[in-house]
């Protein structure tokens, strides 16, 4: 059973792609295999559905949306989808948010995060718990942190994005883990899927890991935590950073109009 992965928007185009394919900060893939067609975030605007049809790539008759978290650039495409549309995701993922200073002990905002969507519309499914979406699919519900990174404010509370999931698919080489921003942390993702799972293998990590400010420290524990893992496919994109890229081991770089099969 094969698995197919679409980057229908990306921060950066991949060399081959038509130069009529929108680039935009942001993340949406479309993940499918002989029997369930996921989309994985929608970026930040309509971007994913143009560039689905000049990559000539039909997003009828999907099995799921699945939001990875509440950020603008990963759930501002929502209104595009279809009435009734099923979306899985954490229950926080419409609280409103922003990016914020901390001065003198104070958080100040300085820019919103989240936008104002009306998700009444879908078929919600809300859980912070894992969801069996299909056979081989699992939305991983809400990650635990022991010491979470705050990333700004919701509401009047610090935020740590903890409405952050992946979505991970059981192949027969081990997991295929996907993540939207890494906000929680690769290594705690990577421990959270394995738990869940009972599986230890990890066949290939895809998506954004957040490493593009990351200090040496992380970095460095990071790329020695994936050389012990030994997943066969490191695909860094979106906020991973070229400074986070440069510390990966063998890291591929998915970019806008790229299809990648998993066998």
């Amino acid at each position: 059973m094969a698995l197919t992965l679409k980057v229908l928007l990306e921060n950066q185009r991949a060399a081959v792609a038509q130069d009529q394919l929108r680039v935009k900060a942001g993340l949406s893939l479309l993940v499918s295999d002989e029997t369930t067609s996921i989309l994985f975030d929608t970026g930040p605007d309509d971007s994913f559905v143009h560039n689905a049809a000049r990559m000539g790539v039909s997003l009828d008759n999907l099995t799921a949306t699945v939001l990875s978290h509440g950020h603008y650039d990963h759930c501002g495409g929502v209104p595009w989808l279809p009435d009734n549309t099923r979306i899985i995701c954490h229950p926080s993922v419409g609280n409103e948010r922003y990016a914020a200073l901390n001065v003198a002990g104070r958080q100040h905002k300085i820019k919103k995060l989240s936008l104002d969507i009306d998700y009444a519309r879908h078929r919600m499914e809300y859980t912070r718990a894992p969801l069996q979406i299909s056979d081989r699919f699992i939305w991983s519900g809400e990650i635990a942190v022991a010491n979470p990174k705050a990333y700004g404010v919701m509401g009047d509370e610090t935020d740590y994005v903890i409405d952050e999931g992946v979505l991970i698919y059981l192949s027969r080489r081990g997991l295929v883990i996907i993540t939207g921003c890494g906000h929680r942390g690769i290594v705690n993702i990577v421990r959270h899927c394995q738990k869940i799972t009972g599986i230890e293998k990890v066949h290939a990590l895809i998506g954004g890991f957040h490493l593009r400010s990351a200090s040496p420290r992380t970095l460095w524990q990071v790329r020695q935590f994936l050389q012990q893992l030994k997943p066969d496919k490191i695909m860094a994109c979106h906020c991973t950073g070229a400074w986070g890229k440069l510390w990966l081991p063998d890291v591929i770089s998915p970019a806008t109009g790229d299809t990648f099969v998993f066998e």
